[in-house]
């Protein structure tokens, strides 16, 4: 439920599905110092140091090959490249282009409606994919159940 917090516009985590060279604002950014095609790399920026990287890797992979398997052009489908700091776009442009989920709730809701491709393979099995969900949906109940420290300075602490 953390990982959510540091999805802020215009802070360090990337919130925009794009991706572009040179651009930190961009979820996937191609190092544009690098210029031999044979050791070019990307960094893919939105993942959460505190993830499970066996389970996040494997569903980076998967989708990625989904990709590929549907052709999918990332430029055709308007996701780059942005060359530009996306915040300081104006907000008609920036609210045209789509977000990532803003919290393990809604993440969870992509997750339930689109799963399909983690599944090929059986790399990620359906009890598996129905397990996480069910335990992420006890965490948000459970972090539910008990005041931020926020709220407690703010309104309890008077």
């Amino acid at each position: 439920t953390n990982s959510y917090r540091r999805l802020i516009p215009g802070f360090e985590a990337p919130v925009k599905a794009v991706f572009a060279e040179s651009n930190r604002s961009a979820a996937i950014r191609v190092p544009g110092y690098v210029k031999d095609s044979n050791v070019r790399r990307f960094e893919f920026r939105t993942i959460d140091a505190t993830c499970n990287p066996y389970l996040a890797f494997a569903a980076i992979m998967m989708a990625g090959l989904d990709g590929v398997k549907k052709g999918i052009d990332p430029t055709k489908e308007g996701y780059g490249p942005y060359e530009t700091n996306l915040y300081e776009l104006p907000k008609e442009e920036l609210d045209r282009i789509q977000s990532f989920p803003s919290s393990l709730g809604a993440a969870l809701e992509a997750l339930t409606e689109d799963q399909e491709y983690l599944r090929i393979g059986d790399v990620f099995p359906s009890n598996l994919i129905d397990e996480w969900i069910k335990t992420k949906r006890r965490d948000i109940d459970d972090m539910r159940l008990v005041p931020h420290p926020w709220e407690v300075a703010r309104y309890y602490d008077v």
